[in-house]
């Protein structure tokens, strides 16, 4: 590795990155090897590296790096290394869904996300370690991988979030500038708040999941984990589009324009005071508090309010359970469910098997409801505003029910937004990530929430609120 190539540069943004290649400061193929060997050399500390793909990564570099000598610029990914969650197809590679069964399968095609970076000339430089078929089933155990707990870099005796742990693990510690991940409930937004990066969950249909392992065809989602609100609006223009390949395509493209919404002064935000002072654990609420005045010193009208008495997790697990059986189905019947680690996980797969068309039928229903709902609040309000995760990353071996709720605490007398995540995965609505502090050197996080297709309003929310703070720009001990 060059000598120029110094550890602050594993943690600069695509921006940043893209500068330095586009007037030759730095190469291409230098760039793609010092990734390369951070990503082997630190991966497998943090159980993030599911397949190093250097050799083809250094083919496409040299050849990017003539492309970029000769002028021709494609973009601000041009050059700029990536890697996927191990559930996203790449062509005649190994893609393991994270679970023994499927530890030996090939696809002989890229997934179409894939072949979009690759266009703009993004160099794959390999793939990430996740949490066993995406969750599909329900666990309760950190340990539910093929590749062991996804470890957090802040601390590796904690949990980097499921199920995209390897993304959050990766882009946290400097092992790549971006990666993918993939939310159907909760999988874009959790361990990006764990490991203190940025992630976007986009509008369901706004970008393509063909060559992507289906959980639940209703409910996942693609979408970037970066180290600012800019690189996640960078990489969506890139991801999004129509695709004649997915059938749940939206057909819509996505231009990245944070400049053009509206005056910050003109946008209403609600949230819930429970959420900051009750539901969050004793030890993050000062920084909580502390972040919702930078959002204030940023112009925005804070408005209380709380999400509609629904049944938003029981709705979301039917969905997800059903449409899992569905596909899981051969894996369920043929016996070798029971090669995954997770005893819950299997159990629940199998349990999803009995669910009757009635009930998913009804989920539905209630589904359509809950998108009714989440339109209404949002007719009053641009942006709905919950913390990301009440508590920091949990420990490694502590049972997920309860590391992830209230532990000893009594449940405060407000829902509030607790249900953001399944609500709005239900409705499909775009969400953002974005770090908002440190508590105990680990981090914690703010979602934003938006109307179908106005990723560009909480970009440009998130933006603002990096301009203020460097949450973002923090890295963790060693990294």
């Amino acid at each position: 590795m060059k000598a120029d190539l110094t550890d602050d540069l594993f943690f600069a943004s695509i921006t940043e990155l893209g500068a330095k290649l586009k007037s030759l400061e730095i190469s291409a193929l230098d760039l793609t090897n010092g990734y390369c060997d951070r990503l082997e050399r630190f991966g497998p500390r943090y159980n993030a590296l599911a397949l190093s793909l250097r050799e083809p990564a250094v083919r496409t570099a040299r050849e990017i790096d003539k492309e970029l000598k000769r002028g021709r610029y494609r973009g601000p990914l041009h050059g700029i290394p990536f890697a996927v969650k191990d559930l996203i197809s790449v062509a005649n590679q190994i893609t393991t869904w994270g679970a023994k069964p499927y530890a030996a399968q090939i696809f002989d095609y890229d997934a179409t996300v894939v072949k979009k970076l690759e266009k703009a000339g993004a160099i794959l430089i390999g793939k990430l370690a996740m949490v066993e078929l995406a969750g599909g089933g329900g666990y309760n155990s950190a340990n539910a991988s093929l590749f062991g707990p996804g470890l957090n870099p802040w601390d590796r005796t904690r949990w980097s979030g499921g199920s995209s742990s390897g993304s959050g693990s990766a882009v946290a510690a400097g092992l790549v500038p971006f990666a993918l991940g993939s939310e159907t409930s909760g999988s874009i937004l959790t361990p990006s708040a764990f490991c203190g990066v940025t992630g976007l969950r986009p509008t369901f249909g706004l970008v393509s999941r063909f060559g992507a392992m289906a959980l639940s065809w209703t409910l996942d989602k693609i979408g970037p984990m970066c180290r600012t609100a800019e690189d996640c609006g960078q990489v969506l223009r890139v991801i999004a589009g129509a695709d004649e390949n997915d059938p749940a395509s939206s057909g819509k493209s996505f231009y990245y324009a944070p400049q053009f919404t509206r005056e910050m002064k003109d946008v209403r935000v609600v949230y819930a005071k429970t959420d900051f002072e009750e539901w969050a654990e004793p030890a993050t609420r000062d920084a909580f508090r502390t972040a919702l005045e930078v959002l204030r010193s940023i112009g925005l009208q804070l408005v209380e309010a709380k999400l509609p008495d629904l049944p938003y997790g029981a709705v979301t697990n039917t969905i997800i359970s059903a449409e899992g059986a569905s596909s899981f189905e051969a894996l369920i019947t043929g016996g070798k469910v029971e090669q995954l680690a997770d005893k819950r996980q299997i159990e629940g797969l199998k349990a999803a098997m009995d669910i009757p068309a009635r009930d998913y039928l009804k989920a539905m229903r209630i589904r359509r409801i809950i998108q009714q709902e989440l339109r209404q609040l949002l007719t009053g309000a641009d942006v709905i505003l919950a913390p990301s995760r009440t508590t920091v990353a949990p420990k490694i071996n502590e049972p997920l029910d309860r590391s992830l709720g209230l532990g000893d605490r009594t449940p405060p007398t407000s829902q509030g937004m607790q249900a953001l995540i399944p609500a709005g995965n239900l409705a499909g609505l775009p969400a953002l990530s974005i770090p908002c502090g440190l508590v105990g050197n680990l981090p914690i996080a703010l979602s934003l929430v938006s109307r179908p297709f106005t990723e560009n309003l909480i970009l440009s929310i998130g933006n603002e609120f990096q301009n203020r703070t460097d949450w973002h720009r923090r890295r963790p001990n060693g990294s």
